[in-house]
């Protein structure tokens, strides 16, 4: 997190702003901390955009999207004006390195890691479709490892599933279905895709198609080339490949994933590695992340309250833009130090 500048503003709405978390395409992202002491990402539209009646559009309407979603494992929404002279919205905070940082830091995740992340991502990709919304842009960026378990996060590019556009190319090349390459309609099916990939990367690194230089060439692995997923162990080796079947009709439903990756994760250990432990501590070190109890792994999380939500729900690429311009082919990793991500295609 970096220092907040002199012609940053102090407050947003209710918040007041304690340091600059990132910069995206379409605004500036900062930690900011509520008369409750609630600590938020607090997110606002650079100028250009907050001008256009469009734009704030289809902010309203991803706000009201965004507050319909309370999955377990992924991200909420504090509060929003969408009517503001620049429009804002908050998410909670969480802190803890995103996967593609943890990865970078201590290598793949031992399997008991690796399933239990599984099983909770599968988890809120079920609860997310149950309730009409595609994420579209699943990738290890938007993985947080918390303390208390993983979150999925950043839903910017996510829409109501009636209102899913064909034919805008979204997301990160490395992790993109085949119909998000093909212009087809990208729906549900995709973001099974997309997990599989991510969790591919989790257990060694690297994507299911690999590296290559260029994105055009990694989107021609995606829709032409199988898999390979040699580095992963075998109770999810056959689960994935199931995932990434080229037609979206072969595939599971996250639904069906959730209680397979379930079973198998039902005997897992402690969270995250050492190194990812590491990088979690650092985080809670800081004086803007208090420390939260350390967390074991139980399937089903608690329902009688708001499971504690990662950074996310990101309006971007909100005027058809193509993230595939915006992103490295293989998403490559940050430096480990830093703790709470915000990407490039983050608002």
């Amino acid at each position: 997190m970096d220092a907040m500048r002199v012609e940053d503003p102090t407050h947003v709405g209710r918040y007041q702003l304690l340091g600059r978390l990132g910069t995206g395409g379409m605004g500036q992202v900062w930690l900011g901390r509520g008369p409750d002491g609630e600590l938020a990402a607090v997110k606002v539209a650079l100028e250009p955009y907050a001008s256009d009646p469009r734009f704030r559009a289809l902010f309203a309407r991803e706000v009201t999207t965004a507050r319909r979603v309370r999955a377990p494992w992924s991200a909420a929404v504090l509060a929003a004006d969408p009517d503001a002279d620049r429009p804002w919205l908050a998410t909670e905070y969480v802190a803890g390195p995103s996967l593609r940082e943890a990865v970078a830091a201590g290598g793949g995740l031992a399997e008991p890691d690796l399933l239990t992340l599984a099983a909770r991502l599968a988890e809120a990709l079920a609860q997310l479709h149950a309730m009409g919304v595609v994420h579209r842009d699943l990738k290890p960026a938007n993985v947080l490892l918390a303390a208390d378990g993983p979150r999925l996060i950043d839903f910017g590019i996510a829409h109501a599933l009636d209102d899913t556009r064909a034919g805008a190319a979204m997301g990160t090349p490395a992790f993109m279905s085949p119909e998000q390459v093909s212009d087809d309609r990208a729906g549900c099916p995709s973001d099974v895709f997309s997990l599989a990939s991510v969790l591919a990367f989790a257990a060694s690194g690297q994507g299911p198609f690999g590296t290559t230089v260029t994105p055009v060439a990694m989107l021609s692995r995606i829709v032409h080339q199988p898999p390979n997923l040699t580095a992963v162990p075998r109770p999810l080796r056959d689960e994935l490949e199931r995932c990434l079947a080229k037609d979206p009709a072969h595939r599971p439903t996250a639904a069906e994933l959730a209680v397979r990756f379930g079973a198998l994760a039902s005997g897992g250990g402690p969270w995250v590695t050492p190194a990812v432990r590491r990088l979690v501590d650092r985080a809670h070190r800081t004086p803007l992340g208090p420390c939260r109890q350390a967390w074991t792994p139980e399937l089903t999380p608690r329902r009688e309250r708001i499971p504690l939500l990662a950074v996310g729900l990101t309006v971007l690429t909100l005027l058809g833009g193509v993230a595939v311009a915006m992103s490295s082919p293989d998403d490559p990793a940050p430096h480990p130090t830093q703790v709470q991500e915000v990407t490039r295609d983050s608002l």
